[in-house]
């Protein structure tokens, strides 16, 4: 295959995937303004069902609760994440290693169902010997999304602690520095990056999780993903096509700006280095 025949096919194949990811996301958006009740049939332009979904206590009070959940558990699986990742680097070989890093990476391959059924029989466990939890709602789904988040950041910390020299590190303990401050002026800093992402992913992962919230969840603790699953259930209504529009057009503008960001970065490296040839 010659270079024109494999441009033209890769074109092809990239337009095909970008159409299969978007084109229903737009159809969403669209049907977001129909003005009929009954979801695939058009009735016209409207936005009353935005004020209809602006109006509703009951998901508002949905994305409350996911968005404290999946802020506290993005802190706290960044912690423990970083913690871990830096074991499993910087450590070398302790006992119990191997059984350490197992159980780090197990909630990667875990089904969720396993997962969510686990921690609630531990949950119900708890409660008998204990009389902890009084009841399942934010604390049990919080501590059940930090399980497996803290794996994934902890495999983001590795992969950074990987590709990172250990030079300054090194030098700073040579001229007299305790391990804990190099820890806080040298590393962390370095490491800042990746635990940005790791803190995103987590966000990402908590406020996307529906199959373990379901199981860890009791009765007046509605995340949003089971608020949306359940409405589905019964049947789709356009301000469920509202409250996706609204979440797509967040996460676009988070895009957008962090393009923005990555970019302004970009041109100042640029600017810096040409400064320095200058110079």
């Amino acid at each position: 295959m010659n270079s024109g025949k494999r441009s033209v096919f890769l074109i092809t194949t990239t337009c095909f995937g970008l159409a299969f990811l978007y084109i229903p996301m737009i159809l969403l958006v669209v049907y977001s303004f129909n003005k009929s009740r009954i979801v695939p049939v058009w009735g016209g332009f409207s936005t009353k069902w935005y004020g209809v979904l602006f109006e509703s206590e009951e998901v508002w009070e949905a994305v409350s609760l996911s968005l404290k959940i999946a802020a506290v558990n993005a802190c706290f699986a960044t912690i423990l994440g970083t913690l871990a990742g830096l074991a499993l680097v910087r450590f070398g070989s302790f006992k119990g290693r191997t059984l350490f890093s197992g159980m780090i990476s197990a909630p990667l391959v875990m089904p969720e169902v396993i997962t969510g059924l686990s921690l609630l029989l531990l949950f119900i466990t708890l409660k008998e010997f204990f009389g902890w939890p009084d009841e399942r709602g934010f604390n049990t789904i919080t501590i059940a999304h930090i399980t497996f988040s803290m794996a994934y950041v902890a495999v983001i910390i590795q992969s950074r602690l990987a590709g990172m020299a250990q030079d300054l590190e090194e030098a700073a303990q040579d001229l007299g520095a305790k391990p804990f401050r190099v820890l806080i002026d040298i590393t962390l800093p370095l490491l800042a990056p990746g635990m940005l992402a790791g803190w995103l992913l987590a966000f990402t992962l908590s406020l996307d999780d529906l199959i373990i919230a379901s199981f860890v969840s009791g009765p007046g603790a509605v995340t949003l993903p089971m608020l949306i699953y359940s409405r589905v259930r019964l049947g789709l209504r356009p301000d469920i096509n509202a409250l996706a529009t609204l979440i797509i057009l967040v996460v676009a503008i988070g895009v957008l700006i962090a393009a923005w960001i990555m970019f302004r970065q970009q041109k100042q490296r640029e600017l810096e280095l040409k400064m320095s040839e200058e110079s």
